[in-house]
């Protein structure tokens, strides 16, 4: 009888030890997601502050697209991060009166960064290199 209690707790803590490595790789990878999540929402407010101390008509596209592009390129948290204040930020816009062209070649320019696309697709002549 003892020697099948001692299977049996060997079998279960057998089993147990198998499975952690498995559960330690989910909360190493859920720990990623939200790094990058928090760094592409770093990269989406340091593109906003850029598109108001530049103040320069016409940027904002460029702005969009740079912040997305930034963001994605750290992982899928911060591709995550830039699609959610993205649409957050159209949504909260689309009620102060902009037309719907400006939403739609607004969300286009997200996209495109945010996929991979070259910011400089949407930069202006004139912007300051700094930028």
């Amino acid at each position: 009888m003892r020697l099948w209690v001692c299977i049996a707790l060997l079998s279960t803590v057998l089993c147990a030890s198998a499975d952690r490595p498995g559960m330690v790789q989910g909360l190493i990878r859920a720990g990623q997601f939200v790094r990058d999540a928090a760094g592409g929402a770093r990269d989406m407010l340091r593109a906003y502050l850029d598109m108001r101390e530049a103040n320069y008509i016409g940027a904002d596209k460029y702005f969009h697209a740079r912040g997305n592009y930034d963001a994605a390129r750290r992982g899928p948290g911060g591709a995550w991060a830039a699609r959610v204040i993205s649409d957050a930020r159209e949504s909260l816009q689309s009620f102060g009166g902009r037309g719907a062209e400006d939403t739609r070649a607004d969300q286009e320019a997200n996209a495109w960064g945010r996929n991979g696309g070259d910011p400089n697709r949407y930069r202006p002549k004139g912007l300051p290199s700094k930028y």
